[in-house]
């Protein structure tokens, strides 16, 4: 999930020229944004051990699409890792329900 942090946070700084070259230019506001969300991931990324960081990777994604504001593509890269951070809660619900039941492979016996 870190990972996903920092890749989320080259993409937002990726974000800066084409929001200089198409979005009207930067401002104060949209480089102290852009900027200000990425270092937040990153710092994120380090908190990631803790049971609660997925649910706040997932709410941190509302303040990404809120970016719309910013530029439509900002909020659409929000779109876009909403999902991913929906599909990374998903697949790590299923793991730990399969864990709980013990049907993960390595919970399996070997055949005798």
């Amino acid at each position: 999930m870190a990972g996903t942090l920092i890749l989320e946070a080259i993409v937002v700084l990726l974000a800066l020229p084409v929001v200089s070259a198409v979005g009207g230019g930067l401002t104060g506001f949209s480089m102290a944004y852009l900027i200000g969300f990425a270092v937040f991931l990153i710092l994120l990324s380090g908190v990631q051990g803790r049971s609660w960081a997925i649910w706040v990777n997932l709410g941190v994604q509302l303040l990404l699409i809120a970016g719309w504001v910013v530029y439509p593509g900002v909020g659409f890269v929000g779109l876009l890792f909403a999902v991913v951070w929906g599909l990374i809660a998903y697949l790590r619900a299923e793991v730990l329900r399969r864990q709980r039941r013990g049907l993960l492979p390595g919970q399996q016996r070997a055949p005798e």
